[in-house]
C-alpha cells in the first residue's frame, strides 16, 4: 500500500512538471475522488458533478501541491471542498426555484424530492452539510481538520501535514469544531 501512495506522490509531483503526465495522474485518482463525493452527496449526479469540479481543479491546482503530505489526503481536501461547493450551489438552486412562480401563479416544483423526506441516511447527510457550512461561519479554520478526521478518517499526523500546521492544533481545532456541529445537529427541546 505504501508504495502505491509513493508511487501516486511521484507521479503527482511530476505531473506538476509535465502536463504530460497529468492525464494519467487524473485517470489514477478519479476513482477515489467520485468516492469522496459520494460520500457528501446523497444523489449521483451531483457527485459526478462535484467529481468533475474536483478533478478540473485538481488539474489546474496541482502545482500548489507541497508534497508536504501524501498527495491522497491533498486529494481529499480538494474533492471534499468541491462536493461542498455543489451542495452549496444545489441549495441557492433549490431556494430559486421554489421562489419562482409559474406563469400561472403556482409555485413552481423542483424537480428532485427532498432526500430529507425520502431517506434517513441522505437527510443525515444533507443535515451536516447544512451543520458545516454553518461551521465555516462560527469556526472557518476548524472545517478542514474535522472533515478529513471525522468524515475521512485521516490520522492526526495526517491531517497535521496537510493543514500545516502541529497536532495539538489540529486535535484542539476537531474538539471545538465538534462541539459545534453537536449543538447544531442535536435536536433542540424548547
Amino acid at each position: 500500500m505504501a508504495n502505491d501512495a509513493d508511487a501516486l506522490d511521484e507521479l503527482a509531483r511530476r505531473a506538476a512538471q509535465d502536463p504530460a503526465l497529468l492525464d494519467e495522474l487524473i485517470r489514477r485518482v478519479q476513482p477515489q475522488v467520485m468516492r469522496i463525493c459520494q460520500r457528501v452527496l446523497p444523489h449521483r449526479a451531483d457527485a459526478e458533478d462535484a467529481c468533475q469540479d474536483a478533478l478540473l481543479a485538481i488539474a489546474t491546482k496541482i502545482g500548489t501541491f507541497s508534497g508536504r503530505s501524501r498527495f491522497s489526503t491533498w486529494v481529499h481536501v480538494v474533492a471534499s471542498n468541491a462536493a461542498r461547493e455543489t451542495y452549496r450551489r444545489l441549495k441557492r438552486r433549490a431556494v430559486e426555484n421554489t421562489a419562482a412562480w409559474q406563469d400561472d401563479d403556482r409555485p413552481a416544483r423542483y424537480d428532485r424530492p427532498d432526500p430529507r423526506t425520502t431517506s434517513v441516511v441522505a437527510g443525515t447527510r444533507l443535515d451536516l452539510l447544512d451543520a458545516l457550512e454553518q461551521l465555516e461561519t462560527d469556526l472557518p479554520e476548524t472545517v478542514t481538520s474535522v472533515m478529513l478526521r471525522d468524515i475521512y478518517e485521516l490520522s492526526y499526523d495526517e491531517i497535521a501535514d496537510q493543514v500545516g500546521i502541529p497536532v495539538g492544533t489540529v486535535k484542539s481545532r476537531i474538539s471545538r469544531a465538534r462541539a459545534c456541529l453537536k449543538a447544531h445537529l442535536l435536536p433542540r427541546h424548547d
